[in-house]
């Protein structure tokens, strides 16, 4: 056992490691809470916006599934420390990093976030911390990219510091498992780095799993996300077969899951949001042009995902043009901006793909969405317009030449709303008996 191991081991078994998180985001923030409740350890918690920051100081939750009340017993608890001061790296004895891996406009992965953290990290190394990348990305980041990058400040990895890699499974809004019951995914670069890791980890979280290196870690989180992202793009495309053959895919899919085993069921919808699945497939399509193959089935379930916004534009066209309107001047309310139900994430809704669409094509835009007050550019739809949610009004519904359902969040009257719109597109089997003013999309 090396002396850093058993150093950090130590320190980990007394509960007094000092934690560093990287990104106080949909994963960093959750993350930082929980060693904070279950360890009940010091957290420093770093983001280079300075609102958020402040925000946390505040007890301002600006991730509101999160509640007030987690936020506020973990300020009172001392524990807690929001900062922009990068500097504070250097006290602590782990860090994790929790950072964006978005995609570029070519679809490749965008690692400017992953190495801009790195070469902050690299700059504050000191001897014996231990470096943990929680952020989704592509087998072989961990060593071919942030080691390489970390061994820039002079010291060297599994000698002086520790590296390992730990995937993010959060699951915003699911009320069943949190960020402490979510078993945890551990694969370090050396079999120190696995067994501090892993030791951390389990201060924190009831399950830890270790597996048998970084790559290991980083490629199970691709493939569940992929396994998802290849179904759910299965019944997509059913979808528009069964509806070409006059056949309710929901009623299908209802009927399928009675089957006791041999199915598990997927929905379909305007496409995938989220910061991983939309994603997942790309990185590991890129990846695997580096070994020369081509990931033709991944890729594929990929494309047929991305075209579902259009898929739906045309049949709210089709619906439009039955009732004499064309979509320029018609006013659509999208109801539900959401990436998935009753959360206030819009990270890569098909949404804010569908209200460009809509827009390119001259139509007037609201939406409704209880959990999103306002829409504003994001990094990737910087042409998104400032947006601010309308009133599920009895007028706003009646004057709208179409609602377009994109998400079915549980606190919206849905029967009211087939009652009082003129013309609905459901794109998530929200009306199952056929209705006269309902498209199926």
């Amino acid at each position: 056992m090396t002396e850093i191991e058993t150093q950090l081991l130590g320190r980990v078994s007394k509960k007094n490691v000092r934690v560093a998180i990287i990104g106080l985001g949909h994963v960093g923030l959750p993350l930082a809470l929980t060693f904070i409740e279950q360890a009940k350890v010091r957290v420093t918690g770093f983001d280079i916006d300075t609102a958020k920051t402040d925000a946390l100081r505040r007890n301002e939750p600006y991730i509101k599934h999160l509640g007030t009340e987690r936020l506020v017993e973990a300020n009172a608890t001392g524990l807690f420390r929001p900062t922009s001061d990068f500097s504070l790296l250097r006290e602590a004895d782990a860090l994790l990093i929790a950072v964006p891996t978005p995609l570029t406009p070519q679809r490749e992965p965008d690692m400017r976030y992953v190495v801009d953290t790195a070469r902050v990290v690299r700059d504050n190394l000191r001897r014996g911390q231990i470096v943990i990348l929680e952020s989704t990305t592509y087998p072989g980041t961990t060593e071919e990219l942030l080691k390489v990058i970390l061994e820039e400040s002079g010291l060297k990895c599994g000698q002086d510091f520790l590296l390992a890699y730990s995937p993010e499974r959060e699951d915003p809004g699911n009320e069943q498992f949190c960020t402490a019951s979510i078993p945890k995914i551990v694969g370090g670069v050396d079999k120190a780095s696995s067994e501090v890791a892993c030791a951390l980890y389990r201060l924190a979280i009831k399950e830890v799993i270790e597996v048998e290196s970084a790559r290991v870690a980083e490629a199970t989180k691709l493939t569940e996300n992929i396994f998802r992202s290849v179904n759910i793009a299965l019944v997509n495309e059913l979808k528009v077969v069964f509806d070409r053959m006059g056949i309710d895919v929901w009623n299908v899919l209802d009927a399928a899951a009675t089957k006791p085993f041999g199915f598990m069921r997927f929905s379909p919808g305007p496409g995938l949001g989220g910061h991983c699945i939309p994603l997942d497939p790309f990185y590991l399509a890129w990846k695997a042009r580096e070994y020369g193959l081509s990931t033709r089935f991944v890729e594929l379930a990929g494309e047929v995902n991305v075209s579902m916004p259009r898929y739906v534009i045309s049949k709210l066209q089709a619906g439009l043009n039955d009732h004499g309107k064309p979509v320029k001047g018609s006013r659509v309310l999208v109801l539900g901006v959401s990436y998935k139900k009753d959360i206030d994430d819009t990270r890569e809704s098909p949404a804010l793909a569908l209200i460009e669409l809509l827009l390119e094509l001259g139509a007037v835009v609201s939406y409704h969405d209880p959990h999103i007050e306002k829409l504003v550019p994001v990094r990737s739809r910087p042409n998104l317009p400032f947006l601010e949610s309308v009133l599920l009004s009895e007028e706003n519904l009646g004057s709208a030449d179409v609602v377009l359902i994109c998400t079915e969040h549980s606190n919206v009257d849905y029967v009211r709303v087939a009652e009082r719109a003129q013309l609905i597109v459901d794109t998530r089997g929200i009306y199952r008996e056929p209705r006269a003013n309902v498209v199926k999309a």
